[in-house]
């Protein structure tokens, strides 16, 4: 599968407890987005965040296949599998622009999840992010709806015999 791609790839990383991302890409099809290319950013990493760098090779690739940036994945090498407030904000950026984008948070270490398919609650996950101007860990309070900041995303279906293509930059 393609998450099983991804940890291959950032194994190395992994080992030296450092996370890496990637952007998940591809196309809308009779109403429904598909995944179909892995790209691997050129990317700054800690053992508890990632960065991309010349972003403007990532768009590149995008824009000669022709994909939507239709989500992120990332490593937590060593902590469980959740979002941090770090990843909160960074999935904030690419759901404003796709609502349907995907969070993937892959947790080698977390016997009880080793990954995640999130997404921000909406309206209040969305609004506590774009409301929260603090800069990196940070607690957030819940919505204002009562309701959880972030989901386990119910709209997704893997399909594991779909093709998928891997770009990686590094």
């Amino acid at each position: 599968t393609m998450m099983e791609e991804f940890l291959a790839l950032a194994r190395h990383n992994t080992q030296k407890n450092l996370e890496t991302c990637g952007v998940l890409a591809g196309f809308l099809e009779k109403g429904m987005f598909s995944v179909t290319t892995l790209i691997i950013p050129k990317q700054e990493a800690t053992s508890d965040s990632c960065q991309t760098v010349n972003e403007e090779e990532l768009f590149e690739v995008q824009d000669k296949r022709n994909l939507f940036q239709l989500g992120w994945i990332h490593t937590h090498p060593t902590q469980t599998c959740f979002m941090s407030s770090i990843d909160l904000h960074t999935h904030y950026s690419y759901q404003v622009m796709l609502q349907e984008a995907i969070a993937i948070v892959m947790a080698p270490t977390d016997e009880e999840r080793s990954f995640g398919i999130f997404r921000l609650s909406e309206p209040g996950g969305m609004e506590a992010i774009q409301q929260c101007d603090q800069r990196g860990f940070h607690p957030h309070d819940e919505p204002a709806n009562g309701g959880s900041i972030y989901d386990h995303c119910s709209h997704v279906y893997m399909n594991p015999s779909l093709r998928f293509d891997i770009v990686d930059l590094r």
